[in-house]
């Protein structure tokens, strides 16, 4: 017999517990194994700027590098190095799942769609902000075109891109189901 309050011996814990144990454990593994993600994220800018290049492009994943602008006179290969990957910009929104998971959510799938949203956000605004650089290659030049893609419109991709990631992930995540909000 159990205590008042306390759960029934052989009870188990709820799916949103386990569901924010996972969360930790998905967030572990992007840490430790955020190069080959890198290697991912290279391969995935690499399939998006060949789609668009009228240039050369090699992608050498075993580097995190991709190269553009081959054949042309702006030639540049990108390293993706773990702070300018999007590996480090999902581990908040998985930190705040874990913990609204385990708290209790109204609805699980409904986190788990804001996670998704915003995890998606972040992905793709890094990829803008590589297209933004590559783009800037192009027209500017090497030296001039890194300088103010990878410096100015990369960071301020990444900063309004990700502002705008997070503020996605907390109104779905925090939104209240549509019968309540026709309720008065």
């Amino acid at each position: 017999m159990s205590e008042i309050g306390a759960p029934a011996i052989g009870h188990r814990g709820s799916p949103a517990k386990y569901l924010s144990i996972a969360s930790l454990i998905f967030a572990a593994a992007l840490v430790a194994f955020e190069r080959g993600y890198r290697e991912l994220e290279v391969q995935f800018f690499g399939l998006l700027i060949r789609a668009v290049s009228t240039q050369g492009v090699y992608v050498a994943g075993h580097r995190e590098t991709v190269y553009f602008g081959l054949g042309g006179d702006s030639a540049l290969g990108l390293r993706m190095t773990p702070e300018c990957s999007s590996v480090f910009m999902l581990l908040p929104l998985l930190l705040v799942s874990a913990v609204l998971l385990w708290l209790g959510p109204r609805s699980v799938p409904r986190l788990l769609t804001s996670f998704a949203v915003g995890g998606l956000a972040i992905i793709l605004v890094n990829q803008a902000r590589l297209f933004g650089i590559a783009g800037l290659v192009d027209r500017f030049g090497t030296d001039e075109g890194y300088y103010w893609g990878h410096t100015l419109l990369g960071s301020l991709v990444s900063v309004i891109g990700g502002a705008i990631a997070l503020v996605l992930f907390v109104r779905l995540a925090t939104r209240r189901p549509r019968a309540e909000r026709a309720r008065p």
